[in-house]
């Protein structure tokens, strides 16, 4: 029989045990809670489907990714989107043919714009026009007869023409053959020839292995090539400053080239540009 004491004892055992199994499942508890949070399982929230913007790991707006449905056009190609006005700006077949050759400004728009088909007939006569314009303004600078100082035939003769025993001068390229290559600003192509914009080959006289026209390399220097063939004549060197009295001075002006030479190193591979410089 128990007495008092004891009975007091008793209660406080049983009282620290019932709050050692509370403490022991309330850690359980939290264990468990710990687990669930750090197993790494996506809460799903389907509410961003609906939201109208692609947020999530969706890969379209409201679709795809682990939460939304499937976008139906994944796997479908984007169509081409031709919406828009769209301008055509410039030619740049033959840099600078259009800005020396054209008479005013509305020539020169004129021409950026045009079908390559219909340039000839529309440009062809005004560019020898103004080819032949130029050497009389030349004759006035020298004092000479304009009728004396007309464009000579040049070096394009033995390309455009095919070859001749004495190279170009039984072999002519007029103003007129020049002007409506140079009005047709299109790049042809030669298959079965080298691609340059000129190639001299052996040089003057013959010209010997000479290939032109046959489309443009990074490394061609455009600008001098069209101005030796507008105003070089026969030998490339017609208009170079020449000095013709030896004075030590130029009595012709320098018209075959810019003066400006290639120094960038171009890339091998597309777009082809040089460091800047």
């Amino acid at each position: 029989m128990l007495n008092n004491n004891n009975l007091i004892k008793s209660n406080k055992m049983k009282f620290k045990n019932i709050k050692y199994t509370f403490l022991s499942l309330c850690a359980m508890m939290a264990l468990a809670s710990c687990n669930n949070d750090d197993d790494n399982t996506p809460v799903v929230d389907t509410a961003t489907c609906n939201d109208g913007i692609m947020n999530g790991d969706e890969t379209g707006v409201d679709c795809g990714g682990s939460t939304c449905e499937p976008c139906e056009d994944a796997m479908e190609p984007m169509e081409p989107d031709f919406s828009g006005t769209y301008a055509q700006a410039d030619f740049m077949g033959r840099p600078g043919i259009n800005t020396v050759l054209s008479a005013d400004e509305a020539t020169k728009e004129m021409h950026n714009v045009s079908i390559p088909s219909e340039m000839e007939a529309t440009f062809q006569a005004a560019f020898e026009a103004r080819l032949e314009a130029y050497h009389d303004v030349y004759a006035n600078i020298l004092g000479a007869d304009p009728e004396a100082v007309n464009f000579e035939p040049n070096i394009l003769g033995d390309i455009l023409n095919g070859p001749t025993d004495d190279g170009y001068t039984n072999n002519p390229v007029t103003a007129t053959v020049l002007t409506t290559v140079l009005a047709n600003d299109v790049l042809e192509v030669a298959p079965n020839l080298p691609t340059t914009y000129f190639n001299g080959g052996s040089g003057a006289p013959n010209y010997e292995g000479a290939v032109g026209l046959t489309g443009r390399t990074p490394q061609d220097d455009v600008i001098d090539v069209s101005l030796i063939l507008l105003f070089g004549g026969g030998d490339g060197a017609r208009f170079s400053g020449q000095d013709t009295n030896d004075d030590g001075m130029a009595d012709l002006p320098r018209l075959t080239s810019d003066g400006v030479g290639l120094t960038a190193t171009v890339g091998t591979t597309f777009p082809y540009l040089g460091a800047p410089e």
